[in-house]
Order: C-alpha cells, then structure tokens, then sequence
C-alpha cells in the first residue's frame, strides 16, 4: 500500500460527533423503514435530511409516517441548538476540508502556473473595461444574424407555406369533397394561415439557437455571468442570477426553474421576477414581422433595441425591488466556476439547436394549433352581419370579445380590436401574436397570388420552392457582411406593400392618427414586457407561491403599458 493510500485510509471522512449521532441514527431508523430503504441509501438520506432538502424530508414524512417524521425533527432540533441555522454549511464545510486534505496530499503543483490560453483569452474577455462592451458586440453579432442572415428564409418558408402548401391542402381537401366550405375555411383560414404564420419564422429560431449553442458550448456564457456581477450587484443579486436570465432569452419557463440553482429563496424570487423581461424567443417572430413592416432598413437595429431595453427595464425593477421589498434581506456569496474554453462540437450544437426548436414546433402543434382554431371559430362566428364562416372580420365575435380590450390600449397608439385581440391571445403563447395577426387581417390581406397560381402544376410548385430556396442561400451569403459593417445587399426602404403587411400598416396608421411607427414601436415595447404566456405563469407560481405570480403578472402589465405610452406619448411631443 503506498503512503497515499495509507493516508486515504487513515483520514476516513467523519462529521463532528454531534452529527455523526444523529446521522447513525437516522441511518438506523431509516434502515429500519422497508419504505425508506427501499427508495434510498439509509445514510445518504440521512445527510440530505439534516441539508434540509426539502423534497427528500416530504418523502421521509410521507413514507416513513408519523414517527420517523418526529425521529428527523428531534435530531434537526438538537443540532439547532448547536449550530444554529448553519447546519447545512457546517455538513458542505466538513467534506470540503476532506477534500482539500486529501487533494493536498494527492496534487503536485508547480511553483509558478502554467499560463493557458484560456488564461490570456480571459484577460480581455472579462476585463473589468472591456468586459461588457465585448458582450454587447457577441450580442449585437447573433441579432444580426437572426435578422438579415435569416430574413430571406423566412420570406422563402412563408411563401412556401401560403402558396404551394395552402394549394395542396386545399387540392386535398377537394378530392374528398370538402373544399369551398366552412371546413375549407377552418383548415386554410384557421390552421393553415395561424399555424404557418408562426412556423414561417422557424428559420430565425434556428439561426438563434446556433448562436446560443456556439456560445455555450465554446465556455464564454460562463464568462458572461462573470462580466455582468458587478451589473447584477446593483439589483442586489449576483453574476450567478444572470445565468437563468441568460436561459430567459430562449424561453422564460425553464429560466424560471433555473433560478433553483441559486442558493437562497430570496435570490430566487427576485431573479424570477426579472427572468420574464428578458425577451424570451417567441416574441422573437412578432419582433422580425413588426420591424420589417415599418423599418425594413433598420430593422436589426430596433430588435437589438428592444433586447437592450428588457435588460434595462429588468435593472430599473430589480434595484426597486432591492431597495423596497427586499431590502432587509442579505445577499448571499458569488461562486462560480469558468470552465476552460473549448471548440463547440457539431454534434453538441446540433443537439441544443433541435431540441430547442423541435419545442418551438411541438408548441406550434398544440398551444398554438388550439389557440389558432378557437380564434378561426370566434371570427367565423357573425355578430352583425354574415353567416358563419362567411362574416366580416369586423362583425365577427372575435371582434367583439377584441373591443372590450381596445379602450386599454388605445393611449398607447394601438388601440384597434385586430391588435387587442392579438395581445390577449398572445398571453397564451408569444408566437400566437403573429398566428392571430394574419388570421385577423386575413380579409384585408387577401388571396394575392399571382394569375395562374391556381393553376400551378406540382412540378411548377417543387421547382419554385427550390429555386426560392436557392435564392434564399443566396441573398443571405451576401447579408453576412453586413455582420461588420459591409453592406452587399441593396436596402428597400420599405418592404413589399402587400398583403399582410399592407393590412397591418393600415391598421397601426389609421388607430395612431397617422403615426404608424411610432405606434408600431410602442406595440414591440408592450409585447417585450408583458407576460411572456400562461406557462411562464405557472411556473412561476409552482417555484413562488400564489402572490408572487399576481405581483408578475399585474406588475408587468403595469410596467408594459406605462413604457409603451411613455414611448408613444413622449414620440408625439417629440415628433410632433
């Protein structure tokens, strides 16, 4: 046996006797419990317990019954008394000290470290100056890409979806009879034009999730969370809290579940309460549809904007609430580790890109599906004029159940039933917005193919979508220049006036008195700070409790709708 191994053995791990009694005997006690020692490690439990996890104590509780239950609050109440609330510290601190010991006795290290390279890459990227201007621009880079890279994929997968896909539903349809009717109408008016509207934007979220993926996988959101401490003590939290926010810009409901990882309740309310104003990736296709509407030519600019203003708004909050409601409490300690940097893998990339976005299309396939039939049957249904499935858009019951809306909104410049119907509906899912916005101005849009669509045979269909998509590899080979500054694509001013587009900016103008993109940019404001959806909603009060959840949902209504009249109201003194 060498002198290691002696020395592994003659510093068997012990707690300090207090401990060590009460752990035998719960060990013992829970051997004893068939329920228990079935489940569990006897010994194992026993430390957990005396850690206070919480979900492992409601299991001893529910398993053990009422006497072991009263066994585990004895010994929890004796080593109170010695050590306070500081037990579970003094448990950590105990195997930290046998670990150290040990690595001590194991580890030879050199006089003086080896420099890495990870060592000389971190002293710029978590410079204490250069730090967070470098983050902005690693930002600033993946909204570029999922904005001009992306955009003429989305044109493409959108014009795949309302022209060849609408024809060959609607050719379905007709061979078993049920084309020119209501289940006609459900299935291309509904279906086919809420759910295609949102899965059109797929492309942007594929180009994001590859941007989060290299990220992450390469080690600098680690460095992230380092760069931003000094930002986060201001909200009096720390580095750590920005990890789940930095999760929020994917989607807010596992954000919120990721604040389990921080160490104190405290810490988790309050970074949950700030997750939902990162702007979440379902709000992202709203963002991309709005912008291109009204500032085709500076449309990365605005979305970059408006990711900026919900971590500004999200520091504005957490100092209030620092300063007010959590005030009393203390903070607690910032450990983190920075792994070394390493080349992102295709298969590990690939890996986070589609399950991130088989999840966004799932979603499309129920939430949105669902959510996109009812608004269909709401509009299909007359409460003026027309029959069902053959009403105006605006005698429709939708329009109705909109308007009682509307008077919320009209201050804020978009105070019209089609933007009101599409807010309410979009607390369900982000992605819905859109979805509810081609469904409402479906009528205004109208069928605009070109002649002869209808007539289109399946090999015309198959090599317009192929030469669409070469087209779309094309024009965003030449958009990433534009990454840095070196524009190869000529700008349009403003996009293709027609159809959807042409609807909706008839509608911003006509329900702003004529300032149609100050009040489309008080709308992208609204739809950035308001409840991300429903989900969001219930995790936070499955992690928070009941009160916590109304003070987010009515909080970030209030906070939304005073930014988007601050922003449309102060634009009109401005502007004029």
């Amino acid at each position: 046996m060498t002198t290691l191994e002696m020395s592994f053995h003659q510093a068997l791990f012990r707690y300090p006797p207090p401990i060590e009694t009460e752990l035998n005997r719960l060990a013992e006690l829970f051997a004893q419990t068939p329920a228990l020692a079935d489940a569990y490690p006897p010994r194992w439990l026993a430390i957990q317990a005396l850690e206070g996890d919480e979900t492992l104590i409601s299991d001893i509780r529910t398993l053990g019954g009422p006497a072991v239950a009263a066994a585990l609050e004895e010994s929890l109440n004796r080593l109170r008394a010695i050590y306070g609330d500081d037990l579970d510290v003094v448990l950590v601190d105990q195997r930290y000290r046998f670990v150290h010991t040990i690595a001590t006795q194991a580890v030879r290290r050199p006089a003086t470290p080896p420099v890495t390279l990870s060592d000389r890459i971190d002293r710029v990227v978590t410079n204490r100056w250069l730090g967070i201007p470098i983050f902005l621009v690693v930002m600033w880079v993946v909204f570029k890409l999922t904005t001009d890279v992306a955009a003429p994929f989305v044109d493409w997968l959108d014009s795949v979806l309302s022209g060849p896909v609408s024809r060959w539903i609607g050719a379905l349809l007709g061979l078993f009879g049920a084309n020119g009717g209501w289940v006609e109408s459900l299935v291309i008016d509904g279906v086919a034009a809420g759910v295609g509207g949102v899965l059109a934007f797929v492309p942007v979220l594929l180009t994001l999730y590859f941007a989060l993926a290299l990220l992450e996988d390469s080690g600098y959101m680690a460095r992230a969370a380092f760069v931003m401490d000094r930002l986060m003590r201001a909200l009096g939290l720390h580095g750590k809290s920005f990890l789940p926010m930095i999760v929020g810009f994917g989607c807010s409901v596992p954000a919120i579940y990721a604040t389990r990882t921080l160490d104190n309740r405290r810490d988790r309310i309050l970074t949950g309460l700030l997750v939902p104003f990162m702007s979440c990736s379902a709000r992202l296709p709203v963002y991309v549809l709005i912008a291109m509407i009204f500032f085709p030519a500076h449309a990365g600019q605005v979305i970059f904007g408006l990711y900026l203003t919900g971590i500004v708004v999200a520091v504005g909050v957490g100092a209030l609430l620092q300063r007010t409601l959590f005030h009393r409490q203390p903070q607690a300690p910032f450990v983190l580790e920075l792994p070394p940097y390493r080349m992102p893998t295709l298969r590990n990339v690939w890996q986070q890109m589609w399950e991130r976005t088989s999840s966004f299309i799932r979603k499309a396939g129920t939430i949105i599906l669902a959510t996109s039939i009812v608004v269909w049957l709401l509009l299909a249904i007359p409460i003026g004029e027309g029959e069902f499935a053959d009403t105006p858009v605006d005698q429709s019951a939708f329009a109705a159940v909109a308007n009682a809306a509307t008077p919320v909104f009209t201050p804020l410049g978009f105070g019209r039933w089609e933007t009101s119907g599409a807010l309410v509906t979009g607390l369900i899912a982000k992605e819905v917005v859109v979805g509810t916005l081609a469904q409402v101005y479906g009528g205004a849009a109208g069928d605009e193919g070109a002649p002869g669509d209808e007539a289109a045979t399946l090999v015309d269909d198959l090599t317009g979508i192929a030469g669409g998509f070469a087209t779309a590899v094309g024009d965003a080979v030449r958009a990433l220049p534009g990454i840095v500054g070196i524009n190869l694509v000529e700008a349009e001013e403003e996009p293709a006036a027609e159809g959807l587009a042409t609807a909706i900016r008839t509608g911003f103008m006509a329900s702003s008195g004529g300032h149609g993109a100050l009040a489309a940019l008080a709308f992208l404001v609204f739809v950035l700070l308001y409840t991300p959806c429903v989900a969001a909603l219930a995790a936070n009060r499955h992690e928070f409790g009941t009160p916590w959840m109304l003070v987010s949902l009515f909080g970030q209504f209030a906070i939304a709708w005073l930014a988007a009249f601050i922003v449309f109201r102060g634009g009109l003194m401005v502007w004029g």
